[in-house]
């Protein structure tokens, strides 16, 4: 147990350290957000798993259905005493974690948004099928040992964005450049998830990278980078499972970009606490996380997210 509490304090700090210096170590920066995965184009259109995860922290392999709802407020002008406007954003996916084989997962989201938010002029909605997203993870290791009931599992991946979503080049004139339903650019994802369990005790940590590409507009949305530490503990009531947990996530955007040129007060971070639940019964679980920013820098100060929410319904494989 000391080596579990030491473990989670090391990445700890070392989140903390990046969260302080990434913008002279790793020069991440965050584009415009308008609303999750990450207030920018993770926000609206592409809100596809980041910071929320993609993995269930009950089953390894599942198919199911999951609703993600952010909520962020955006200044509508350029003064300092223009309007903030509220923005919905809301996603259904279909998700899913299905083995290949032993040391092989795919790993699928298919999205369906539908946002909205409140201008001055009146509401505006969009709704449709989003950017879908494939992946493919390789255990490069995966120890348990039942005499002192510890394990450890680390996986590494990649995949691909498909732009499934439309694209509105119209949509990049306002401060959310990130209300669209997709990119129109195929992106690229590094992904790693390290699981540790001792007991009833576990922690699951990820980092991904997403590489984005211009699209036919020649825009082009900010490469991301999402973080997220979970802890979480197993109790097992026979014929029902409940698992809580709590945790930390982050995102780094860099400028968008168009024509090849940097879009200014288009980049930016955020750092959440979140929590959640899970509970599972026979092949079937149902899970809620909650997320609040604990600190923020997005687009200037002109976005300010509010809260993150989520919903998954899974049958284990």
């Amino acid at each position: 147990m000391k080596k579990f509490i030491l473990l989670f304090s090391i990445l700890l700090a070392q989140f903390i350290a990046a969260n302080t210096v990434k913008d002279s170590i790793y020069k991440f920066t965050f584009h415009r957000m308008l609303l999750l995965d990450d207030e920018c184009d993770a926000c609206g259109c592409s809100a596809n798993g980041g910071s929320m995860g993609f993995s269930s922290m009950l089953n390894n392999n599942f198919i199911g259905i999951r609703y993600v709802n952010q909520k962020y407020a955006t200044k509508e002008g350029v003064f300092n005493n223009s309007p903030w406007i509220d923005e919905n954003f809301n996603t259904t996916q279909i998700w899913a974690r299905i083995p290949v084989s032993d040391k092989i997962q795919i790993t699928a989201l298919v999205p369906f948004h539908f946002n909205n938010r409140e201008l001055i002029t009146g509401k505006q909605s969009i709704q449709g099928l989003g950017d879908s997203t494939i992946m493919g993870m390789y255990s490069v290791f995966d120890i348990h040992s039942d005499s002192i009931t510890v394990g450890h599992k680390f996986q590494l991946g990649g995949g691909l964005k498909v732009p499934s979503g439309k694209y509105n080049a119209a949509n990049n004139g306002t401060l959310n450049p990130s209300f669209q339903l997709g990119t129109g650019s195929w992106d690229y994802l590094l992904v790693s998830e390290y699981v540790i369990k001792k007991n009833q005790f576990g922690m699951n940590t990820s980092l991904s990278y997403t590489f984005k590409t211009e699209n036919q507009q020649h825009y082009q949305f900010g490469n991301q980078f999402n973080y997220g530490s979970t802890l979480f503990y197993l109790l097992d009531l026979n014929k029902i499972k409940i698992v809580p947990q709590a945790g930390i996530a982050g995102e780094v955007y860099n400028s968008n970009q168009q024509f090849k040129q940097e879009v200014s007060d288009t980049k930016g971070d955020i750092v959440f606490g979140k929590f959640g639940l899970e509970i599972g019964k026979d092949k079937f679980s149902l899970g809620a996380n909650f997320m609040l920013p604990i600190n923020q820098n997005l687009t200037g100060g002109n976005v300010e997210a509010k809260y993150r929410f989520s919903l998954n319904f899974n049958y284990q494989l």
